[in-house]
């Protein structure tokens, strides 16, 4: 197995094992929720946007599989305090990054550990799970309270 395979492991399973900023977010103006119906994830994303577009807050709770969990938590990690262009930027970074389209190496980009997850193209059932919580940002972002992988 490859360095890089068993980084990728290790970082999914402890993030799946302990998630940052898990839990409902008491106070948050924002949230959506997400559902794989291919896999059963089933996530709500929470998010606290001050007036000037900062996510003060970020926070998720519910229930999926830990490439689903460690993707949620990674991205509460990356975007608490970041402005919402720069959170909608990195969406469509993730987005590209997941289908096989961005080279995190090569191309520039705001991912930073998130290109951890830049292999799981080669797993086409499993980049809906590492999309579910991103999808719902981009909900609970826009105000479109139900999402779906569909």
């Amino acid at each position: 197995m490859s360095s890089q395979m068993e980084l990728y492991q290790q970082v999914i399973l402890e993030h799946n094992k302990r998630p940052r900023n898990f839990g409902k977010l008491e106070g948050g103006n924002r949230a959506a929720e997400g559902f794989n119906p291919l896999c059963g994830d089933h996530l709500r994303v929470y998010l606290e946007v001050t007036a000037d577009g900062i996510i003060q807050q970020i926070a998720f709770e519910g229930s999926g599989c830990a490439i689903c969990k460690a993707s949620a938590s990674m991205m509460t990690v990356a975007l608490k305090g970041a402005k919402v262009e720069v959170a909608q930027a990195m969406f469509g970074e993730f987005q590209r990054l997941l289908k096989g389209e961005l080279n995190p190496e090569s191309a520039p980009n705001q991912l930073g550990k998130l290109k951890i997850f830049s292999g799981i193209w080669q797993y086409p059932a499993r980049v809906k799970c590492a999309a579910l919580a991103w999808h719902a940002l981009s909900g609970a972002l826009s105000n479109q309270p139900t999402v779906s992988t569909e």
